[in-house]
């Protein structure tokens, strides 16, 4: 049971942000329902639905929106929703008939959480794109990427899950907490392009204090920094250092058995190639195990560069169950963590329901009444 056990949640299908935030909701203890078309959806690159992990932690109802009949039992169960999320594009609930305000009307304490990459209005909000797109537009891409080298992609956790997901389960968390104080709901307008630019804030600092360049890999966290920096090994595998602060730095080059007073000054960043040349070639004269051995655990500010596959096997990440197993497949683990409201494990990523597996799907939303008069119907399929 964790801490958002009780709190109840539609989710429209789609594919990114939308389910991303669901399941940190569905983690956490929500009681979240997804609303599929019948036959399922294409939720992007295809794959078994054992793998969508995203989707994990809650069932799915499959409804054909378009049919009267499919609405009005998405409406019914919007009556007994804390929350709805959607990701379209604008305009597409209000078509289906499933927009704010028919909601709003059904239940008037509803959090209807909207994400979208452009927002909800603004001379792009009906143009399609993608992560890169918006974080584009925001002055995130700009910054990523080596000296004298093009603007590097990132994946897209900034876009979809920080900028989007994140701050969308942020919004619905706060909605529903205000929701619970006056009664009344309200429509969350989570933009991609707006998370973004928020987490770029600390960035926009730096720049007006005249502490930072827009040339890439030439500032202290961007590649530029020979202190902070990924530098490969005598084995063709990576590690990383971090040694911002004085005091961290002087412990990396003590162990490193450098005299600082052959090492230009820290802050000098005219002198940081050169730093950072010397630091290269040191750290390919060792395999990362060797240079774990030396560094992991100090305050050197070090950590090897793992993989996915690997990630989960770490001794740090093992004792702290960081990784878990679920239905065969190692995944991340519910995130954050409460010492009392416990999370349970997510049940793995469920497939549309069929007519009776609807019924079960159904069972903590309505009464066994209604549920055999829409079984009665035909509408559960």
């Amino acid at each position: 049971m964790g801490p958002l056990a009780g709190i109840k949640v539609v989710v429209l299908t789609g594919i990114g942000p939308a389910p991303m935030c669901a399941m940190l909701l569905a983690d956490l203890g929500a009681t979240v329902l997804r609303i599929d078309r019948p036959g399922g959806s294409d939720l992007g690159v295809p794959r078994p639905l054992r793998y969508d992990l995203l989707l994990r932690g809650r069932r799915c109802l499959a409804l054909d929106l378009k049919r009267p009949d499919g609405k009005a039992l998405a409406l019914r169960l919007v009556e007994g929703a804390d929350a709805l999320i959607e990701g379209f594009r604008p305009g597409v609930t209000e078509r289906l008939g499933l927009g704010p305000t028919e909601c709003l009307a059904r239940n008037s304490r509803l959090v209807y959480g909207r994400v979208t990459g452009w927002g909800q209005d603004g001379p792009l909000a009906q143009a399609a794109g993608h992560d890169l797109n918006y974080i584009a537009l925001a002055g995130a891409v700009h910054a990523f990427g080596r000296r004298g080298q093009p603007p590097t992609p990132p994946l897209n956790l900034i876009g979809d899950f920080g900028g989007g997901a994140l701050y969308l389960a942020f919004g619905v968390v706060c909605g529903v907490l205000e929701a619970q104080r006056s009664g009344r709901g309200q429509v969350v307008d989570a933009a991609m392009i707006d998370g973004t630019a928020s987490l770029m804030t600390a960035f926009h600092g730096l720049m007006a204090a005249g502490l930072g360049s827009h040339e890439r890999g030439t500032n202290i966290l961007d590649t530029g920094a020979h202190f902070y920096e990924v530098y490969e090994c005598a084995d063709g595998r990576w590690i990383s250092v971090a040694a911002i602060e004085g005091k961290f730095y002087a412990e990396l080059l003590r162990r490193l058995d450098i005299d600082p007073a052959t090492m230009p000054p820290q802050m000098e960043q005219e002198h940081w190639p050169e730093a950072k040349a010397r630091l290269a070639a040191l750290f390919r004269r060792r395999t990362q195990s060797e240079w774990c051995t030396l560094l992991e655990g100090t305050d050197a500010c070090f950590a090897p560069v793992l993989t996915t596959d690997e990630a989960p096997s770490h001794a740090h990440n093992k004792m702290r169950g960081t990784f878990i197993e679920i239905d065969g497949i190692m995944q991340p683990a519910p995130a954050p963590r409460f010492s009392r409201t416990v999370s349970d494990l997510p049940i793995p990523p469920q497939p549309p329901s069929g007519p009776e597996e609807a019924e079960a799907v159904l069972a903590d939303w309505l009464d066994p009444r209604e549920v055999a008069a829409l079984r009665a119907a035909g509408t559960l399929g």
